[in-house]
Order: C-alpha cells, then sequence, then structure tokens
C-alpha cells in the first residue's frame, strides 16, 4: 500500500511536470488574431503559433518591433514588449499542441508547388530556387531552431509574406535568403506553393 502511495504521487509530480505553463499575459490579446489554442484563423490569414520553433517567434516579435517586419498591428503589439516578454509568449506559444483542422483546403491538381516545395526548380543554374523543405522540414513541418511550419497554414498568409518578402516589407534575416528566393519566384509560382503548403497536415517540427 506505502509503494503505490508513492507511486501515486510520483504520477501526479510527473503530471505537473509536463503540464502546459500558464499564458504570458499578452497571450490573451494574441489570442484575438491567432485563437486560443494557437491554431490561427484560416479564414481571416492570420497564421499559427502553435509549435513554431521559439527562436523564430522570438525573432519575429523583434522584427515587427524594430521595423524589419512591418505589420501595423502587430508592430504597435510588440512595440511594447521587452526581451524577457518576446521569450515568454515564444514559449508559451511554442509548447502549445499543434492541432490538425477538420478539415484542409483541397491540394492543387498540378504538381508546380509540390515541385518547389521537395525538389526547387533550376538547379544547376544561376537561379536555382531550392527546395522549400531543405530549410523548413520535411512537409513543410518546420525545422529547429529557426525555420518556421508551413503545412497548414492559411494560403492567403503564405502569399502576403512571399509578397512582402519582394515588396522589402520583410527583411529579418541576416542572409536575406528568403528575399532573394522570393525575388525569383513568380506570381503562379507563389500562388501554386502557397496552396501545397495550406494543403498539407500541420505537425510540430521533427514529428
Amino acid at each position: 500500500m506505502r509503494n503505490s502511495g508513492v507511486l501515486a504521487v510520483v504520477a501526479i509530480l510527473a503530471g505537473i511536470g509536463v503540464a502546459q505553463a500558464a499564458p504570458p499575459p499578452q497571450a490573451a490579446q494574441c489570442a484575438g488574431c491567432h485563437g486560443h489554442n494557437g491554431m490561427g484563423n484560416p479564414a481571416a490569414g492570420f497564421p499559427a503559433l502553435a509549435g513554431q520553433p521559439v527562436k523564430y517567434l522570438e525573432q519575429q516579435l523583434y522584427a515587427f518591433k524594430h521595423g524589419t517586419r512591418r505589420n501595423g498591428m502587430m508592430s504597435s503589439f510588440a512595440g511594447g514588449l521587452n526581451a524577457s516578454e518576446r521569450k515568454a509568449i515564444a514559449e508559451y506559444y511554442h509548447g502549445l499542441p499543434v492541432v490538425a483542422p477538420a478539415s484542409l483546403p483541397a491540394a492543387p491538381k498540378d504538381n508546380v508547388g509540390e515541385t518547389l516545395a521537395i525538389h526547387g526548380v533550376g538547379a544547376g543554374t544561376d537561379h536555382a530556387i531550392p527546395a522549400c523543405d531543405s530549410c523548413h522540414g520535411a512537409g513543410g513541418r518546420g525545422m529547429e531552431p529557426e525555420f518556421p511550419r508551413l503545412a497548414g497554414q492559411p494560403a492567403n498568409y503564405l502569399e502576403a509574406q512571399l509578397l512582402a518578402w519582394q515588396k522589402g516589407a520583410r527583411n529579418e534575416s541576416n542572409l536575406h535568403l528568403m528575399q532573394k528566393i522570393a525575388d525569383m519566384l513568380s506570381p503562379s509560382q507563389i500562388k501554386a506553393v502557397a496552396a501545397y503548403f495550406a494543403a498539407q497536415p500541420p505537425a510540430a517540427p521533427g514529428q
């Protein structure tokens, strides 16, 4: 009986150890667009944050604050955050489970987006576009420590981000890799690859 009691206490403590941390105060404001479960709002084009790499989320909040990624609403929100608050928000959303929606958009009938995602195009040429999955992980599920998940994100959000890279509204990467890639994409390729990733089931990096 005594051993059973000890085991019960250990089980309870173990459960406490893996419980989701309490949300930081700012999460209530985030939930208005990104959902209470952090899985975004596809209809409105708001991206999912749940399960995204901590470093990526921190970087984006920093970029919004300092103007290397421009969005009026997010810049206003991030402008009031200090480094510890950015870290707390990033860790909270990283820790939320990635929940697949009840349904996903239909996959594109052509293979333009799939080819860009898995193989890239123009290998060996001066205008080669690398496979998206080479940085963002198999199936676009993300890759630690800083490449975000693309799978299951709203197509209109993904399109908007590629256009933002083209126009210079996003410039938070030290290597400017995404800006160079986006500049080589045609409007039809942007739509195709965005539609492809929007149709992929989301999962946390490495799953």
